[in-house]
């Protein structure tokens, strides 16, 4: 249930970023795993697949990065780095 809760907060994240850029399509995400989000990088790009269906970011590259610091604050979420539009 975490995973899916991060992931649709990260794809409300997403979608408000595109629409104030006025883009058609996402075509690059970088994220930052936090240490103790439950996710590898590629358990990551899994459920980014899922979670991105039908939305501007279906299709987009995954950078995703883990993490090592336990005692960041964000340690148990998912951190958008950044994001690359079509307009």
């Amino acid at each position: 249930m975490h995973e899916r809760a991060l992931m649709t907060d990260l794809m409300r994240e997403i979608e408000a970023v595109a629409a104030a850029d006025g883009a058609t399509r996402v075509t690059r995400v970088s994220v930052r795993l936090g240490a103790l989000s439950h996710f590898t990088p590629e358990h990551f790009r899994e459920h980014f697949v899922d979670a991105s269906h039908g939305t501007l970011a279906e299709g987009a590259d995954v950078e995703a990065v883990l993490a090592d610091d336990l005692d960041d604050p964000r340690a148990a979420g998912v951190v958008l780095e950044s994001i690359e539009v079509e307009a």
